[in-house]
């Protein structure tokens, strides 16, 4: 999908604009048929292997489980099997992490000690329902009023998901300065461990500016990343975060602290510095959120979306189910009245003696979208389940 053409509907999904693009991809402001405003991403073409869908499709399932914690976006719905995957989350008001920072420059000491404790203390819960997100980022924390809150859980299926990966040009440009090393080796099975790497690199950037790592090519930062002998750039880091980031960016998996360790070590810092958490977590809203920039708002429908959704509304009550569930799962203008979108994909239990992927199942009696699509694919990949079921 060409970043000029924004599709009329993904999905059950009507598109009102693009928000942006990256390596996996392009994302989307969209509205559900009753209205609710979601951020939706298409995946791009080139990371849509048989092993990647069906990776997809296992952290679909486990995204949808994942409670205890408003620290992260809320995974709605996903086709991995339409001819380009999508996933829907909740449209989080606010603006990323490096935005703020570019425009008003580091956060102090302690907004960024509060910063480590309510992204730590999110994360514990995602990591408990088994998921890693593997590409924490500045730019995947938003900030707005209810404070910081990661995105694109889900999405972390495609990063690492094939040793060839770091030879995709742009597929990790931007994303490998916030890497572990055991990432950048290549190894294929992320443990909790490089979520606690990446949290570092967020609150280094956060307090500086900067990466651990930086270089002209991805190439070039991959190499120090994966250099025991090359430490982190820490400079401008405050002497008060300088031992939990440290930690935290440990090139050995196992000398990394626990999320647990890095909530403690950030709330201690807090007070050590003369602020409760609860205090310093309403100093970081108040600096960090502008009342009168238009992301920090809930987007609500116009008048020209309001009849659209309408019409959506209308369609998806007349439509017919596509014989063998083979409509499309992602839909561009000229293919709005195309067969029936997909309803959400939920998962079996997985049986441990089978070893089986799990088989999608449709809610509402409408069948998943691209059936035939996905049946094609677990025909291929059928052979290799040890490969597309890493254990965690």
């Amino acid at each position: 999908m060409s970043g000029a053409t924004v599709p009329t509907r993904i999905g059950p999904y009507l598109i009102e604009r693009r928000l942006g693009a990256g390596g996996m991809g392009e994302v989307y402001l969209a509205y559900s048929v009753a209205g609710e405003p979601v951020a939706v991403k298409v995946i791009r073409p080139d990371r849509t292997d048989p092993h990647t869908r069906a990776r997809f499709e296992r952290e679909a399932a486990i995204a949808r489980t994942i409670s205890g914690t408003g620290r992260v976006a809320r995974f709605i719905d996903a086709d991995p099997f339409a001819e380009q995957p999508w996933l829907a989350m909740d449209y989080i008001p606010g603006r990323p992490l490096s935005d703020v920072v570019k425009d008003r420059g580091p956060l102090s000491a302690p907004l960024v000690a509060s910063l480590g404790a309510l992204l730590a203390e999110g994360l514990a819960a995602v990591h408990a329902a088994g998921l890693v997100h593997r590409d924490l980022k500045a730019q995947n924390v938003i900030l707005g009023d209810f404070g910081p809150v990661i995105i694109d859980f889900g999405l972390g299926a495609f990063v690492g998901a094939s040793k060839g990966s770091l030879t995709q040009v742009g597929a990790v440009i931007g994303t490998v300065r916030c890497m572990p090393p055991e990432q950048a080796m290549g190894e294929l099975d992320m443990t909790q461990a490089a979520d606690v790497y990446g949290l570092g690199t967020v609150l280094l950037y956060a307090a500086t500016g900067h990466h651990p790592y930086d270089g002209a090519r991805w190439e070039a930062v991959a190499s120090q990343v994966i250099n025991p002998e090359i430490g982190p750039d820490l400079s401008g880091l405050p002497n008060e975060l300088a031992p939990v980031v440290t930690a935290m960016l440990a090139h050995e998996a196992g000398d990394r602290p626990s999320l647990a360790e890095v909530t403690r070590r950030c709330a201690d810092l807090i007070r050590l510095l003369g602020m409760s958490p609860a205090r310093a977590r309403h100093a970081l809203i108040q600096e960090t959120t502008a009342k009168d920039h238009p992301t920090m708002v809930q987007p609500q429908p116009d008048t020209s979306m309001l009849d659209r959704l309408d019409s959506l509304e209308k369609l998806l009550r007349e439509e017919p189910a596509a014989p063998n569930g083979s409509g499309p799962g992602a839909l561009a203008e000229s293919d709005a009245a195309s067969p029936s979108p997909p309803g959400p994909v939920t998962a079996r239990e997985l049986e441990p003696e089978s070893g089986g992927p799990v088989e999608p199942v449709p809610q509402g009696g409408r069948p998943p979208a691209s059936r035939r699509v996905a049946e094609e694919l677990r025909e291929r990949y059928a052979v290799g389940l040890a490969l597309a079921w890493p254990k965690r």
